[in-house]
C-alpha cells in the first residue's frame, strides 16, 4: 500500500469515529441556553494592531527593495567601470 492511500485510508477511519462519536453525543431534545454571559471584543485595539502589523510588513517590503536596489547599483558601477577600462573577466 502507498503512502498517499495509507494517508487517506487513516483520515477516513478518523472522520468516521468523530462522527460516530458525535452522532452518540446528541441529545433528546431541545435544550434551551442558559446563563450565558455576553461576549465582547473590542475592536480598536484589533484594528491598530492589523494596521501596525500592515504597516511593518511595508516597511519591511520597502527596506529589502532598498537594500536590493543598492546592490544593483553597486552591480552596475561596477560593470560599468570595468567596461570603461576595458578590462575582461
Amino acid at each position: 500500500m502507498s503512502g498517499f492511500k495509507r494517508v487517506m485510508a487513516a483520515v477516513v477511519v478518523v472522520i468516521v469515529t468523530t462522527a460516530a462519536a458525535l452522532l452518540a453525543q446528541t441529545t433528546s431534545g431541545f435544550e434551551p441556553a442558559t446563563n450565558l454571559g455576553k461576549e465582547s471584543l473590542p475592536a480598536g485595539p484589533l484594528l491598530y494592531t492589523a494596521y501596525a502589523i500592515v504597516w511593518l510588513v511595508l516597511i519591511g517590503y520597502v527596506f529589502m527593495l532598498w537594500r536590493r536596489l543598492d546592490r544593483v547599483e553597486k552591480e552596475l558601477h561596477e560593470v560599468a567601470a570595468r567596461v570603461g577600462s576595458g578590462k575582461r573577466s
